[in-house]
């Protein structure tokens, strides 16, 4: 082999081992690049992660709570519901229990066409006191006015004895005799009530007498004399002198 082969093949030999140092080289700066790259993005990256890991544990613990005041919400909504129905029920009750001791008081006071042949020894009893009250048209609620005047009439009718109260109660004559009947009891039914509810007065002494049988006092023919006769009229009857009732 010539002197000038062998420098030819030192001279490639050379040149093969320098372009695979190269190539080594540029292997490990990409490696070491890849490697940085990577924990460059990882270093930037975690804290993200972390907060949405974060944020998702607060949305989840948040939505829990806000499942779980619904629930105690539905509860409390149903309690106070449950507590209103039997509240409602047993107002029902009492209001049905009100109303069958009133049925029963009315039905326990006496309504008669007269006081003839129903109070014993009647020619006895003389009337010592009596008050009339009147309504509106078609009306049958007593006013304030109305419960005053009853008042002043009831006052110490606790400490008599010996004693009744005859009713009698009327309407004008305008409109259908039939509902004019049921009107008159219905007035007479309120003014009873009221005295007998106030002042403790037992539903015998009652009389209601004549109630819609057209027993009026004044004249329809005036405005004035249709009031006069839309009224309950209530006498103090006994049959002992004044001073022996009062004791």
């Amino acid at each position: 082999m010539s002197s000038m082969t062998r420098f030819h093949l030192g001279k490639e030999r050379k040149i093969g081992l320098a372009g695979t140092a190269v190539l080594t080289s540029a292997l490990m700066l990409t490696f070491t690049v890849g490697c940085s790259s990577k924990n460059y993005v990882k270093s930037q990256t975690a804290p993200l992660v972390d907060k949405t890991n974060q944020l998702d544990a607060k949305t989840a613990s948040d939505h829990r709570t806000i499942v779980d005041t619904d629930e105690r919400a539905t509860a409390g909504i149903a309690k106070a519901q449950g507590a209103a129905n039997s509240a409602d029920e047993r107002a029902n009750a009492a209001g049905q229990s009100a109303d069958t001791a009133n049925k029963s008081a009315q039905d326990a006071y006496n309504r008669v066409d007269s006081l003839a042949g129903v109070v014993a020894n009647l020619d006895n009893y003389k009337s010592i006191a009596d008050v009339n009250v009147t309504f509106g048209f078609d009306k049958s609620v007593l006013t304030a006015q109305d419960r005053q005047t009853l008042d002043d009439f009831a006052t110490g009718l606790a400490e008599k004895r010996s004693y009744i109260l005859a009713v009698t109660g009327g309407t004008d004559s305008t409109g259908d005799a039939n509902y004019n009947y049921s009107l008159s009891q219905r007035r007479a039914d309120a003014v009873v009530n009221y005295l007998a509810t106030k002042y403790n007065i037992p539903p015998h002494k009652f009389y209601l007498i004549g109630i819609g049988k057209d027993q009026q006092v004044a004249s329809d023919k005036t405005a004035a004399g249709r009031a006069k006769n839309r009224r309950v009229e209530v006498k103090l009857m006994t049959n002992m002198d004044q001073q022996q009732a009062s004791k």
